[in-house]
């Protein structure tokens, strides 16, 4: 099976969840973060970095419980056409 590759959009959008987990993370490490997601810190490496653009719906409210995130905030700042700094503030606070 072959996959359709990403639209610019799709790929930006990665790359402000990727910038919003980091951000959320803060000073705790990316493998206690990852361990309390039950994911990989690779996982979680390629997600922050942007070379996992679009990762599975499990994945991304794992993350968002182990930071302590509202998938409702993290999905409007994630949002085509959402900005990332204002966006990642509104969903940190959540």
């Amino acid at each position: 099976m072959v996959r359709v590759p990403l639209s610019p959009q799709e790929r930006q959008r990665g790359e402000r969840f990727g910038i919003l987990l980091r951000r959320a993370r803060g000073d705790r490490s990316m493998v206690d973060v990852a361990a309390a997601a039950g994911v990989s810190a690779e996982t979680l490496r390629k997600i922050e970095t942007g070379r996992a653009p679009t990762p599975a719906f499990f994945t991304v409210a794992a993350l968002a419980h182990a930071l302590h995130l509202s998938l409702d905030d993290l999905a409007a700042a994630c949002a085509e056409g959402g900005e990332g700094t204002e966006g990642g503030e509104q969903a940190m606070s959540a």
